[in-house]
């Protein structure tokens, strides 16, 4: 929200009232309340007239300091994040007063507070000025005035700006407006599906504003050398959370909002859907699963979009008999046949043709407008109502929805929606403000959807595939996301990418999106490149809109790419699985801006059409036509390609060159073991501990690198690898139930390789 007229100015019809002078103090256990005046206290007759600011600043956490700003307070509203909800916090606070100031340390972040003038210091690389505001922009007497909380932070010189979510615009979100407020716009707009009202720095800390509305955030836009944060009403928290490191800091921020769920191995596998407005039956479905298996690129989710129900119906959780005339059967042959799970397209909207749509009006499920009346409108679906999932029974109606079609063979749900909630003139059943529910609402609903799922399957094995989230969504979706509706263009393509990288610097772990592009036919070489770069995200799915994305739609070289790519995927899992094992533990990112992983290079923080998959890959897609060369960068050291080790490039350097169409740049970092399954395995999940091909990175003399190798069961460690090099040998340790079927050595475009023989434990090679 902009309420300057300029620096010096305020616009036409904004009252504000600064945060001026710290008139009284507290201590308690973690910090400090503070009565801060508006005006200047001269004298006691300064105290008749407010507004005074209630304040707090406290470390609720190690390496976090917590400000929370009220004007009115009474009862707190709701809904609100949940706070440490898989990780206890970390005390951690030493409290200093002196004559005129107070101070506030946590490991190695510190406050310094300023009682006249008030200011809010922080120090350790963190460094940010807060000034706190109490704004009316408009001048009206209650209740006509509208009330904002405002907050700005320092933007230092070089100092840039990430995050916020799933945002498609520029990566640096330097002179950019962004509203915390998630809308379905596509990824070619400045709205996003995955709001988080959190951002991370190059500075060595991030900001976690705690409010689950609307947050709007000016970044170097209203103020060029501020961050402001605006929220309506009369309360307003932010964290400023530090970290040595990126990964540092998405840790503590994890902690606080919650951890990335840990996903079923069979999740990393292809996914193939019916896409949206195609016309498909049970042959349609068996078809392609065909192909596709005829093809060697096995198929491990099945998707039906959709059309799987009525067309007017949606939702009424019932297979369109004209299509689907025994789902059960059919269900329970594909999966037989074609080894595939069965996800199917929900959401939480009832159209008024639904069977079951009386249901819901006769039961009080749907969310009301304040006469009593369901809210409706004609959108998506004609008189569609939404689902109150604020209301318990709400909830378990819709839960036994979702059950009977488990009982059908369904085995995850795609969580379509979510962010066309209104919020204007209605009513929750448990009383919650609309505007809050807003962007809660679709955190709470995958959360209900997940419970389902978990209770059918068990711990570890519920997935949830969702469109939209917020705060704490990587935590109760358990599960993936995708980009949103995006063009089968270049340019969407790299939106996507752009989108995922926000998000991954957001506390999500896991990304996604439409292989393709979801509007329009691509043309064939775009397909390509999109296979390429979907194939080497955390997550993998063909989906379009009013055309199929099954590869021989696009010539049958692009099936041939696809296995090769597919491949290479399965025989990463041991590798990727590890990093979702560290995604749950610490909230460490499989996909990752380049700046978070190589913070001191300069150059990696503008980066944004390549990223690592996890500290050992880099991985940069192409977004150009064929026979133009594409450019990257790679950071210091000899790194060796994923796909051709006899070749290695030096860095720091640029990289210009023409990438044929069945290939993509995956470079290996140096000091790198990397475990590969064995070629042809067909699938994700199998037993990562047999027939590893353990291959090591130009290690330096006298380096020792480990790494730790799944079982891909749960959270299970199937045994750990240690490789020690020493003038003219190299020594790999094995620990633990692992079978090695070899180890190769790749140093300056050489492959020293040595076969394992079965139960050895320790392999030496002679360089």
């Amino acid at each position: 929200m902009r309420f300057n007229d300029g620096f010096w100015l305020l616009k036409n019809g904004v009252k504000a009232h600064h945060g001026l002078q710290v008139v009284q103090a507290t201590q308690d256990g973690d910090g400090y309340n503070l009565q801060v005046s508006t005006k200047p206290i001269r004298h006691r007759g300064d105290t008749l007239a407010g507004p005074v600011l209630s304040v707090r600043v406290h470390s609720p956490t190690e390496g976090v300091i917590g400000v929370r700003i009220d004007h009115f307070r009474h009862i707190d509203p709701t809904p609100n994040f949940s706070l440490f909800p898989d990780d206890p916090p970390v005390p951690s606070a030493t409290l200093t007063k002196r004559d005129a100031s107070w101070s506030l340390a946590t490991g190695d972040l510190s406050a310094e507070i300023a009682e006249n003038p008030y200011t809010i210091t922080s120090a350790s690389n963190a460094s940010c000025l807060a000034t706190d505001i109490d704004s009316n922009p408009n001048p009206l007497p209650p209740p006509e005035t509208v009330r904002y909380m405002h907050s700005e932070l320092n933007l230092s010189p070089g100092e840039l700006v990430y995050g916020l979510g799933e945002q498609f615009g520029a990566f640096v979100k330097n002179g950019q407006s962004v509203s915390v407020w998630n809308q379905d716009g596509g990824t070619s707009s400045e709205q996003a599906y995955k709001c988080v009202p959190f951002y991370i720095t190059n500075r060595n800390y991030g900001v976690f504003i705690n409010h689950p509305g609307e947050v709007e955030v000016e970044v170097g836009s209203e103020k060029v050398s501020r961050v402001g944060v605006s929220v309506a009403g009369e309360s307003l928290e932010f964290f400023v959370i530090y970290g040595p490191t990126p990964l540092e800091i998405l840790e503590r921020y994890t902690r606080m909002t919650g951890r990335p769920a840990l996903l079923p191995s069979w999740t990393f596998g292809l996914w193939l859907s019916t896409s949206f407005l195609t016309s498909y039956d049970d042959k349609t479905v068996s078809s392609f699963l065909q192909g596709m298996q005829d093809r060697n690129c096995p198929v491990r989710v099945f998707h039906l979009d959709c059309f799987w129900m009525k067309q007017y119906e949606w939702c009424s959780f019932t297979f369109d008999p004209d299509n689907f005339p025994n789902p059960r059967g059919y269900l329970s042959d594909i999966k037989r046949k074609y080894d595939v799970k069965i996800c199917v397209w929900i959401n939480p909207y009832i159209s008024q043709l639904s069977p079951i749509f009386q249901e819901a009006v006769k039961g009080g499920y749907l969310i009301k407008r304040t006469d009593g009346t369901p809210w409706q409108w004609d959108l998506w679906q004609p008189g569609l109502g939404v689902v109150d999932i604020t209301n318990p029974a709400a909830q378990k109606w819709y839960e036994d929805k979702l059950e009977a079609l488990i009982d059908l063979g369904v085995d995850t749900f795609k969580t379509d929606f979510g962010e066309r909630i209104p919020h204007a003139s209605v009513v929750f059943h448990d009383g919650s403000d609309p505007m809050r529910m807003h962007n809660a609402y679709a955190v709470i609903y995958n959360e209900m959807v997940f419970r389902v799922l978990e209770r059918r399957f068990g711990k570890g094995e519920a997935v949830v595939f969702a469109r939209s989230a917020s705060a704490g969504g990587q935590r109760y979706v358990r599960g993936h996301h995708w980009g949103g509706d995006c063009e089968s263009t270049f340019e969407a393509m790299a939106e996507t990418l752009r989108g995922g990288l926000s998000l991954t610097t957001s506390g999500f772990a896991f990304t996604s999106h439409d292989i393709g592009g979801f509007e329009g036919h691509p043309p064939p070489e775009i397909y390509h490149r999109w296979v390429a770069y979907g194939l080497f995200s955390s997550h993998s799915r063909l989906h379009g809109s009013m055309s199929y994305r099954v590869p021989w739609h696009y010539g049958e070289e692009a099936a041939a790419y696809m296995a090769r790519f597919l491949d290479a995927k399965h025989r990463l899992m041991p590798y990727l699985y590890n990093l979702a094992l560290k995604a749950r533990t610490h909230g460490h990112p499989l996909q990752r801006a380049m700046f978070i992983e190589f913070p001191s290079d300069r150059t990696t923080h503008t980066l944004d059409r390549q990223y690592m998959l996890g500290p050992s890959l880099l991985v940069a897609p192409v977004f150009v036509p064929q026979g133009e060369d594409t450019e990257y960068y790679v950071p210091a050291g000899r790194w060796t390609s994923f796909f051709h080790p006899q070749r290695f490039i030096q860095g720091p350097i640029w990289v210009q060159e023409a990438i044929p169409l069945d290939e993509i740049p995956v470079w290996v970092r140096p000091g790198t073991i990397l475990c590969l399954g064995p070629r042809g395995v067909g699938r994700p999940d199998y037993d990562y501990a047999k027939g590893l091909d353990v291959q090591l990175y130009e290690l330096e003399d006298g380096q020792k690198v480990e790494t730790e190798v799944p079982t891909g069961t749960g959270t299970e460690i199937a045994g750990i690898i240690t490789a020690e090099k020493r003038v003219g040998q190299l020594q790999v340790k094995v620990e633990g139930n692992l079978e090695l079927a070899s180890v190769t050595l790749l140093q300056g475009g050489q492959e020293v390789r040595v076969k394992v023989e079965k139960g050895e434990r320790v392999v030496s090679l002679r360089l």
